[in-house]
């Protein structure tokens, strides 16, 4: 796909980004492509941290390219716009998520399904359609292709409303796709971090019956008294996993651990769905006996494409939903990726872009 930009010359930008595997990110002078014609220019106001962000800062997947400028939950103010840009004008409030770019013609793209696009575009760490790599939202301004930018509701608070373009729509797209949103469902959420929090708020808001599965028991309380939640299991108490056996209808397992997936698959009713959205760095063992004698199925989701996306954070709006974070300064980053590795945070960094990144 070829890229006019109506203004040839490159805009100067600046960020922190990663230079090597010790995921150390530091500030970092670059340039993003003029605002072409179809493109939406804006001035990133909060960007939160992604525990993707994190893996690929340190290299973990090994497919990192370095300087790498990470950041996939991206919020702002349009400040430029394209001439043939239709949705959105200067002072719109926008987000973008994981995709910048897919090939539009494929059919998961025709069926509004980017994120499983052969050619999808990664919002940093990528290769754009001219050949630039792409850098994320830990920068001051951001260009994007109109399709893939998101319209924030002025309702929705933009700090917390950042974590929903990747960690609202991880579990938003799951409950929809696998028919979990349905009044009056069991669901189990497993693991209460950036993800199962946000999954707790989701179904929840759909009138489902949600119970918190942790291995933390100082997690009950604030899974029930705070975010709602109707129960509370300790994965590695066997007598409160059995005394739930064969009760959830479904259930979002965000952890990104090894763990067992046996005790879960036997809470599920017949016909029950485990949906992986957690992505261990080695395979899960999944034993064959339990799925055939419940016609149980383990699925997996990743992301949402962008009418999904789009739906997700109007539904979050409507309801009042956002992410429940902590504030911080760009330069407090490498402090809070290593809070990051230890689950050290309620629930979701956002980083104070505008406040707080200073042009060097």
């Amino acid at each position: 796909m070829a890229i006019s930009p109506e203004n040839e010359h490159p805009v100067k930008a600046f960020g922190w980004a990663a230079r090597d595997s010790s995921g150390h990110l530091s500030p970092f002078k670059f340039s993003r492509r003029a605002t072409g014609e179809k493109d939406v220019n804006f001035k990133i106001l909060y960007c939160g941290i992604c525990h993707s962000d994190l893996h690929s800062a340190k290299n973990e997947w090994g497919i990192t390219s370095y300087p790498i400028v990470p950041g996939h939950e991206i919020v702002g103010v349009v400040t430029e716009v394209g001439s043939k840009v239709t949705k959105f004008k200067v002072g719109d409030k926008v987000g973008v998520g994981c995709l910048v770019g897919s090939c539009h013609s494929c059919a998961n793209c025709k069926d509004d399904l980017e994120n499983y696009c052969p050619k999808m575009i990664l919002t940093y760490g990528a290769k754009y359609y001219d050949g630039t790599t792409t850098y994320g939202g830990y920068s001051d301004i951001m260009v994007s292709d109109e399709y893939f930018v998101i319209k924030i509701p002025d309702n929705l608070p933009l700090d917390g409303g950042a974590p929903l373009l990747c960690a609202g729509i991880t579990v938003y797209s799951p409950l929809k796709y696998y028919g979990l949103d349905k009044t009056g469902m069991h669901l189990g959420v497993v693991g209460l971090g950036g993800l199962g929090h946000m999954a707790v708020k989701f179904a929840k808001a759909m009138g489902l019956k949600v119970t918190v599965i942790s291995t933390s028991p100082n997690k009950k309380k604030e899974a029930m008294e705070h975010l709602g939640a109707d129960g509370f299991l300790i994965s590695r108490n066997t007598e409160e996993i059995q005394s739930a056996m064969g009760t959830m209808d479904g259930i979002i397992d965000t952890v990104s651990a090894v763990h067992a997936l046996l005790p879960l698959i036997g809470l599920l009713k017949t016909n029950g769905k485990l949906v992986i959205v957690g992505a261990p760095e080695k395979p899960h063992e999944l034993p064959a006996m339990p799925l055939l004698m419940g016609r149980k199925i383990v699925g997996g989701s990743c992301i949402g494409g962008i009418k999904e996306t789009q739906e997700m954070i109007d539904f979050a709006a409507k309801h009042n939903i956002v992410a429940d974070i902590e504030v911080i300064p760009m330069d407090y980053v490498n402090t809070a990726m290593e809070r990051l590795l230890k689950a050290d945070v309620k629930y979701r960094f956002v980083i104070d872009i505008a406040n707080s990144l200073k042009p060097f």
